[in-house]
């Protein structure tokens, strides 16, 4: 029997945008696990359960590109193709999507980091986040760690998530340490979807 999916469960989506799927800054594999991310989400959708994403939502002059001494490529910049929602997630203009990275000279990884994704949260009544996207050594890494000092209950998605490992075995250090601090791992498969259970 998979993990039952619950009323006070959030589908959170971390970052799932053209430039980190196929544009200036493409995460390994992040084109084969985005079906699999927009599969959760037209899942939560079919329960009636809550579907929140983040973006990278970037200024031009933004401090993490190199141009300014950072150490990315300019991507995700503000109402350009590269930080729009990738594949079909750019079709659901109901999704509630907060953005991070707005201040030119403060990088944030973090979906909580000076956004109003905690109080969305709870205005939800969300007590378990679901979390997939990219990328798994970054904005998922401190998105969950985050979110597990906050006090929900995490589970990564473990299939619908990728890293960029810009050092070899990133991705896996990321995971370790996640699982360290309290997120549980679970791939679609090991998830209920069947009914939402109520109470």
């Amino acid at each position: 029997m998979g993990l039952p999916i619950r009323k006070g469960d959030v589908l959170l989506v971390v970052d799932a945008q053209n430039d980190f799927v196929d544009g200036a800054l493409a995460v390994p594999g992040a084109a084969r696990i985005l079906p699999a991310i927009e599969e959760c989400v037209a899942q939560f959708e079919r329960l009636g359960l809550p579907v929140v994403a983040t973006r990278d939502w970037h200024p031009p002059s933004h401090c993490s590109f190199r141009e300014r001494g950072g150490s990315w490529p300019a991507h995700c910049v503000q109402a350009t193709r590269g930080a729009a929602l990738a594949g079909s997630l750019a079709l659901r203009a109901h999704l509630p999507v907060v953005s991070k990275g707005t201040d030119p000279g403060k990088d944030a990884y973090s979906g909580f980091d000076a956004t109003r994704l905690d109080a969305m949260l709870h205005e939800l009544g969300a007590r378990r986040l679901f979390v997939c996207g990219l990328a798994t050594d970054y904005c998922v890494r401190a998105t969950v760690l985050d979110a597990l000092r906050l006090r929900y209950e995490v589970f990564v998605v473990n299939d619908a998530i990728a890293a960029v490992n810009a050092r070899d075995g990133d991705g896996a250090r990321a995971i370790e340490e996640m699982r360290g601090a309290g997120a549980r791992f679970v791939d679609r498969s090991g998830i209920a979807f069947a009914e939402a259970v109520h109470g």
